[in-house]
């Protein structure tokens, strides 16, 4: 057994597209050994800014004989197919050709004996293949090459069993050097074995494993920020962003001026994040300290002090924008820029941002007629609408200040800040403030009711008018956040207790888009004729977040079968259902239950195949046994119909534990089909009254096994 290494040498690597590319790499690698019948080994991959590695261990030198079968047509299949099987296998008859039966007929089977081979003559015709059809989301040519790749690649360390792999790519050929540090230790490094390849490109001052570089990172930087006294601000995205940034990451500190440092903090810390990739830091009492941390990417004899000098002064220009904006937007009042937004458009098809604007606080005052439902009770008469009527209209002026057009990520932060400044309420700024959340999963929601408010007028708006435009997202296209505003309407929601139809929401939303004129252009349809798959695009997010919580598929299948038919129901329900039902199927009486089911509903499927008169109606008076009394009490702890409050839940849960040993114990006491028919069709009727109790409560069909 022996060692592959190979290693793609190429100009820097975007830092978001290395970790993808490593498990790309690796995935591809072991499809192929998978195919040459080799599965117990061990691969690693490595990526920095100029270079993505693979080392595998423990494979073998020699490829085992290998028997192959490739199924064909029927036997019975159309002359035709059975001849293109034979064309594109080089056969001319069916005679070298095995036969196998299955449940769906008779197959023509073609079994090939793969000769054993060198392992390394695979790899050589493999890499080639390997290196022309690896995925990039973006890639480029160079030169007169034709080889595509994420940018020019300079070399290919391509090495089996201590030797060199005889294959080449345009150009490139294949050898054992790589290189180290561009600018530390730019000369050739030969590579002689696996073990060596990390080793070897450390002493080169490259760190080609990135989780090793975040931690070499973060373990300097806290040093750095605890000579200090002073705490990093935790950001595991931009640690890792960074990381692919350097290959021998420097930690270093500067100083932010102090004239800045009354700039909203948000402000300085996405100058910073966004813009420079510094780390920023905090003091003992959690403000914000005037330092910072950029990672280098080589040592000098100076400590990095010309790199602080010059960082300091980057970030000094970029702060002096931020501190212009921020005198110079407070001098207008929010309110005052509402026109403005008319000069902004959303959409080409949904008008202007005013538009949206317009349409906000419409819903927001739909909203505030169900008040009582939102827990309003508690506040002073009145101030609710205020609040978020004026949220509803200012949410969106901050969209044509300098700040938000210069840092377009602060939008809605500084809203709140200015709002503030312009003396409005403070739960008016806090909600200008939450109302773009979550924008993502692991988002808080708004903290505040009125946030709640906006925000949900806000992302119902986008889904109907991108809906109603005919936009909706396909595959993993999603130029909208169409996917992401519907998970968050369903947070509100669900974390924020919010007790509303959102049906009726998005009613009220798809009407205004159709009042204000907006239509599909290619075939001039109403705005309301594209919302039919709007309903079933929620729920399936919902789907998707119930699963992620841990609820098993089939479960979630069944309790989303119940919602209403074009709609999306109650999505508290949904999910304390699917958590309840989830929760008791796995319990004793939950599997005892599952199995009843199963045992009822197959029984009655095959009766309702002889005939469609079922009876539905039980009597009493005909039970023979005990357990037929036992099982039909139980049944009446069940729902006569849906409800969609939690207390029809608790109870219905409830008589889902008491019925499942009445109906074990019935099909232990007694047989359906008995002789009597007046008892066996009784029993029938008794069995299918437990079945459309049980479809009350969630679909059980959708279980399985």
């Amino acid at each position: 057994m022996t060692d592959l290494i190979l290693e793609f040498y190429s100009e820097e690597i975007p830092a978001g597209m290395q970790a993808p590319a490593a498990a790309d790499l690796q995935k591809k690698v072991a499809d192929f050994l998978k195919s040459n019948g080799i599965e117990d080994v061990t691969l690693e991959t490595f990526c920095a800014p100029q270079r993505l590695a693979l080392l595998g261990r423990n494979l073998p030198v020699e490829l085992a004989e290998q028997r192959e079968e490739k199924k064909g047509p029927r036997v019975d299949a159309p002359e035709k197919a059975i001849e293109g099987f034979l064309k594109t296998n080089g056969l001319t008859s069916t005679d070298g050709l095995s036969v196998r039966e299955d449940p769906k007929g008779s197959f023509y089977i073609l079994e090939e004996l793969i000769p054993s081979r060198n392992f390394s003559a695979a790899l050589e015709d493999f890499v080639p293949e390997l290196v022309r059809g690896f995925n990039w989301p973006k890639s480029m040519r160079w030169g007169d090459s034709t080889l595509r790749w994420v940018r020019p690649l300079r070399a290919l360390l391509c090495m089996f069993n201590g030797k060199v792999l005889s294959c080449a790519v345009d150009s490139i050929e294949a050898g054992s050097t790589t290189f180290g540090h561009r600018f530390m230790a730019p000369d050739a490094l030969k590579i002689d074995k696996a073990d060596d390849y990390l080793s070897k490109l450390e002493q080169a001052y490259v760190i080609a494993d990135k989780a090793k570089r975040e931690a070499v990172i973060l373990e300097k930087a806290e040093g750095l920020a605890t000579a200090e006294d002073l705490v990093l601000l935790d950001d595991a995205g931009l640690l890792a962003e960074v990381a692919g940034l350097v290959e021998w990451p420097v930690p270093l500190m500067g100083r932010i001026d102090d004239a800045f440092m009354d700039v909203p903090e948000e402000v300085l810390v996405s100058v910073m994040r966004t813009h420079q990739k510094y780390l920023a830091l905090r003091d003992k009492t959690g403000q914000l300290a005037p330092r910072f941390i950029t990672i280098a990417n080589i040592e000098t004899a100076d400590n990095g002090a010309k790199i602080i000098e010059g960082n300091e002064r980057v970030l000094r220009a970029r702060l002096s924008d931020a501190r212009f904006f921020w005198d110079e937007d407070r001098k207008i009042d929010l309110s005052a820029r509402k026109p403005d937004l008319d000069k902004v458009t959303f959409h080409a098809k949904l008008g202007t941002v005013s538009d949206k604007t317009d349409r906000i606080e419409k819903l927001v005052a739909y909203l505030a007629d169900i008040e009582s439902d939102l827990c309003f009770e508690d506040l002073p008469q009145n101030a609710s609408s205020e609040v978020t009527n004026q949220a509803a209209a200012l949410c969106k002026a901050d969209l044509v200040t300098g700040m938000v057009y210069e840092f377009p990520e602060l939008q809605g932060i500084m809203g709140g800040y200015y709002a503030t400044a312009a003396g409005e309420a403070a739960d008016v700024a806090d909600a200008l403030t939450q109302h773009y959340l979550p924008q993502g999963p692991s988002d808080e929601i708004p903290a505040t009711l009125y946030g709640r408010i906006v925000a949900l007028a806000d992302k119902i708006d986008t889904l109907t008018g991108f809906f109603g435009m005919a936009a909706k997202p396909t595959g993993s296209r999603d130029p909208f956040a169409l996917r992401r505003a519907a998970l968050g309407v369903l947070r509100i929601i669900d974390e924020g207790n919010l007790d509303l139809s959102i049906d009726a929401l998005l009613a009220d939303a798809t009407a205004l888009h159709k009042s204000a004129g907006h239509r599909v252009d290619a075939h001039n349809k109403d705005v309301a004729a594209h919302h039919a798959d709007l309903p079933e695009f929620i729920l399936d997010r919902l789907r998707v977040s119930l699963r992620e919580s841990g609820i098993k598929h089939d479960v979630v299948a069944a309790v989303l079968a119940m919602a209403p038919e074009g709609a999306v129901g109650n999505v508290r329900l949904w999910r304390r259902l699917a958590t309840a039902l989830d929760s008791f199927l796995s319990s004793d009486d939950g599997r005892l239950l599952a199995g009843g089911w199963r045992r009822v509903s197959s029984l009655l499927a095959a009766e309702e195949k002889k005939t469609t008169n079922l009876s539905l109606q039980v009597d009493e008076d005909l039970f023979v046994d005990q357990t037929e009394t036992d099982l039909y009490k139980a049944l009446q702890l069940l729902p006569n119909s849906g409800g969609q409050d939690e207390q029809t839940i608790l109870s219905a849960m409830q008589g889902l534990a008491s019925l499942s040993g009445p109906i074990d114990r019935f099909f232990d006491a007694v047989v359906v089909n008995a002789d009597e028919d007046t008892v066996r069709s009784n029993r029938l009727a008794l069995l299918a009254a437990v079945r459309a109790k049980m479809l009350i409560i969630a679909d059980f069909r959708q279980l399985e096994g």
